[in-house]
């Protein structure tokens, strides 16, 4: 589909394109800006600079979904890389502390941007057997996913009005199920004497954006940013490129890595993790919920992108309360957020099955959190997936071949 058959903004406005757009924005921001808040605190940053990651993030996928789309006339929806900060949550600090977290982003960013300019790598990334890149996504998400059934012994007066929103909304509407679980969980953050708590200090309303001077350090290249690029490219990049695909728009996808490579590295200035091509909001804005002309629906993805930068201003706020707030309902939050992301990975992970044992030791040694030279869990389950699968690959190969 092609932006010579384009409509024009004005009459392609409807009362759907505006209403899908605004939904797809506040689930994108509301069902998971816990676990981008989580992955910055985990490594390493302040709750000052996890609020201006998040006002960043927030504001550059906004613009870059804004231009996108009304640059190609289709529904080009950008978010964050929430399978990224999730891999961040389980990562934890590095050394070299904030900085060198920024150091990497910014090394993603700029991967992805090389992948943008020279197609062999992008090719590379793609080879990556499905499996084991959805392996490794699964070992990463599941300590989170256990976190709501952790928080029931815990915390479970915080976490048993949380869980209940989450499980009836679901019988009715699943897109629905975790924003208003998310609407709990932040009334019990703001107002904890409902449930015997304790109220928590005053937060600033106003949006944040702390500067971060980046370092490198090789513990953070290769136990953050490989790890990193390599999430948001098999789980974001690709995975919205499909979606698009499927509902009839083809772009180019180099510059589109190039624009959303070069927004990471705004973003990570700002403090803030990378930004990506959509997917859960790519299937609202792309498809017939958005309109049932296709050459309307770039609308959604625009009024999308507007929402972001709105709810960007206030970013710090809702980062500055979840920083207060007990750290395992944090989790259970993030972790509701990703259960279906788990699900997809875990199905996909070990659908082949010649795949399985070496998906099987990927996911493993991801979830077991095994660490080792500085280096995080997610590279070592995504190295020894891939060797055991040469290893059994050259195992069965047939003689003379």
């Amino acid at each position: 589909m092609s932006s010579s058959t384009s409509v024009p903004f004005g009459q392609a406005l409807s009362v759907q394109t505006l209403t899908t757009g605004l939904i797809a924005g506040m689930v994108g921001f509301g069902s998971s800006f816990a676990v981008v808040v989580q992955g910055l605190l985990a490594v390493g940053a302040s709750p000052e600079q996890a609020a201006s990651g998040l006002t960043a993030t927030c504001l550059l996928m906004g613009l870059a979904g804004i231009v996108f789309s009304l640059k190609l006339r289709q529904p080009i929806s950008v978010a964050w890389t929430t399978p990224g900060a999730a891999l961040l949550a389980a990562t934890g600090a590095v050394d070299g502390g904030f900085a060198a977290a920024v150091g990497a982003f910014m090394l993603v960013g700029v991967l992805i941007v090389i992948c943008g300019l020279w197609r062999p790598l992008g090719t590379l990334i793609q080879k990556i057997p499905t499996s084991i890149a959805s392996a490794m996504l699964a070992g990463v998400l599941l300590p989170l996913c256990l976190a709501p059934f952790a928080a029931l012994k815990a915390i479970p007066h915080l976490a048993v009005p949380v869980l209940a929103v989450w499980v009836v909304t679901s019988v009715f509407s699943r897109l629905y199920a975790v924003p208003l679980a998310v609407v709990v969980a932040v009334l019990l953050m703001a107002f904890p004497e409902l449930v015997g708590g304790t109220a928590p200090a005053a937060v600033s309303l106003a949006p944040a954006l702390a500067p971060v001077l980046p370092t490198l350090t090789s513990g953070a290249v290769i136990g953050i940013a490989i790890p990193l690029f390599l999430v948001t490219m098999a789980s974001q990049n690709v995975p919205g490129l499909a979606i698009l695909a499927a509902n009839g728009y083809r772009p180019n996808a180099g510059p589109l890595f190039v624009g959303t490579g070069a927004g990471s590295v705004l973003s990570a200035i700002g403090g803030g993790v990378s930004i990506n091509l959509a997917a859960i909001t790519a299937a609202l804005c792309a498809g017939p919920e958005a309109s049932p002309e296709p050459r309307h629906r770039y609308v959604a993805a625009v009024v999308t992108g507007a929402a972001y930068v709105v709810l960007a201003v206030v970013s710090a706020a809702a980062a500055a309360l979840v920083s207060q707030s007990p750290p395992l309902l944090i989790q259970a939050v993030a972790g509701l957020a990703l259960m279906n992301a788990f699900a997809g990975a875990a199905v996909a992970g070990f659908q082949e099955a010649n795949d399985r044992l070496p998906a099987a030791v990927t996911f493993l040694i991801t979830a077991s959190g095994l660490s080792f030279a500085g280096i995080g869990p997610a590279f070592w389950g995504l190295l020894a997936g891939l060797v055991f699968r040469a290893l059994l690959m050259i195992r069965t190969a047939p003689a003379g071949k």
